[in-house]
């Protein structure tokens, strides 16, 4: 469904990548074909208790960052030191790692933005930020001390609320901002990031915001490592830089990552007066459900949906799809699939970002958004890495009498695939990303010529 309204703009970027220390660095790696994967200590440290060992992590330490561990609850991180002083004492007292990430690239993403401080604190900007998941580290160390130690409530420390309840991240990105418009958080599993971008787009499209502060954010967090572990969905068996392989016929599980990426919006008329540097345009953002029933398998016909919702009649094929591509083994067949089936299988080329970092969960698909601003600047696409041998049989759901999709085997359509970055003329991208339950997203966007 369509509706008028104004034009968005993208004026501003910032995150926390792993083993990069800015924007510039992980953008330099990610073009350089280079993977951000590698061994995790502390996944090691649980030995045979854990079958994946592999992470796109970020340390404290990398992003000059000191947990002070409290002196009733050796476990219990009470606070964070930033050893850069980015931000405020009272700021960090409320807030955890994933939060603490939120800002920082909050305010890499403003700096870039141009905004002022009255901008920055109008009743006109909003905050839309979330996370996957809810600062399980904190509440563990603290209800472990309560529950299992036998300790006194004031043992949990005088944040553990605020330092853990669901909207967390924007709670905090707004006090440090102090902006007066909304501040919210919308949650939807590994789409949470593209989600908070499209809730953000539509705040400013339909005119009840002039600018956003927008993303996704995931805390490095062993807790969530292990509950996918559990599932048995991770990647192992392979190198860390060769573990992330959507696509390739021997994948065999995502790799579980961390991160934040932020973006900040503006009303494209207003962006264009004050002389903004525009990223790109958000030419449409559409999201739905499979109505399936099924909380994990995806769905060919709800992805489907999802691309004749994004393009409508329109006839449009992006320059380039940057996939969900998590590498399992049912995920990434549906959607390349669902993809051909939408667009075709020529035209334009397919980037799995996830190939060189990981599943970054919440922060996944705006991390994976400012990938696709990067390819915009650097008129390059991004590749699939590992994606060596696709597979040429047909697929098992493929094979069954009620199939009304494609009909070739994954490796038909291997040109769509690069395996490294190359150069090409790009000014259409679409962005999608999925989640547990169901829940679909895309995002269309444009390159300000």
């Amino acid at each position: 469904m369509d509706f008028a309204g104004r034009k968005v703009a993208v004026v501003g970027m910032g995150g926390v990548f792993p083993t990069c220390s800015d924007l510039d660095d992980f953008a330099e790696k990610i073009f350089s074909n280079k993977s951000l994967v590698r061994t995790w200590d502390k996944a090691l440290a649980h030995g045979k208790n854990i079958r994946s060992t592999v992470s796109g992590y970020v340390s404290e330490a990398e992003m000059n960052l000191e947990a002070v561990y409290s002196t009733l609850v050796n476990t219990y991180p009470e606070v964070y030191i930033d050893h850069l002083n980015r931000i405020p004492a009272a700021n960090l007292s409320t807030a955890d790692i994933g939060s603490i990430w939120a800002m920082l690239a909050t305010l890499d993403a403003i700096k870039m933005s141009g905004w002022d401080q009255k901008e920055i604190e109008s009743e006109a900007t909003g905050v839309v930020v979330g996370s996957g998941g809810s600062a399980t580290e904190i509440a563990r160390a603290a209800w472990h001390a309560f529950f299992e130690m036998g300790m006194k409530s004031r043992a949990a420390g005088a944040h553990t609320v605020d330092r853990s309840m669901t909207y967390r991240e924007a709670a905090n990105v707004s006090c440090l901002i102090r902006n007066k418009g909304v501040c919210e958080s919308i949650g939807s599993a590994c789409a949470t990031g593209l989600g908070n971008i499209g809730h953000a787009y539509r705040l400013i499209k339909f005119g009840l915001q002039d600018r956003a502060v927008a993303g996704g954010v995931e805390g490095t967090s062993l807790e969530s490592f292990i509950g996918f572990d559990a599932m048995q969905v991770l990647s192992r068996g392979f190198s860390p830089e060769e573990s992330s392989r959507p696509f390739d016929v021997n994948r065999n599980g995502f790799v579980c990552s961390f991160g934040a990426g932020i973006v900040c919006l503006e009303e494209y008329e207003l962006a264009k007066a004050r002389g903004a540097n525009i990223l790109a345009v958000i030419d449409n953002y559409h999201n739905n459900s499979d109505g399936d029933g099924n909380m994990f398998y995806p769905s060919y016909e709800g992805q489907t949906r999802l691309w004749k919702g994004l393009l409508g009649t329109t006839g449009i094929v992006p320059d380039v799809v940057k996939v969900h591509g998590t590498s399992t083994p049912a995920g990434d067949a549906v959607e390349l699939l669902s993809v051909v089936d939408s667009l075709g299988d020529k035209g334009y080329h397919i980037a799995a970002p996830k190939s060189q970092f990981g599943h970054m969960l919440g922060a996944a698909g705006s991390v994976e958004f400012i990938t696709a601003l990067l390819m915009f600047q650097k008129q390059a696409v991004l590749p699939c890495l590992n994606s060596f041998n696709l597979n040429t049989e047909l697929e098992n759901f493929q094979k069954k009498e009620d199939w009304k999709g494609v009909k070739e085997p994954l490796a038909y359509f291997r040109d769509l695939l690069p395996q490294s970055v190359f150069g090409k003329e790009i000014n259409r991208i679409a962005c999608l990303n999925y989640g547990f339950g169901g829940t679909n997203s895309s995002i269309l966007i444009s390159r300000e010529l």
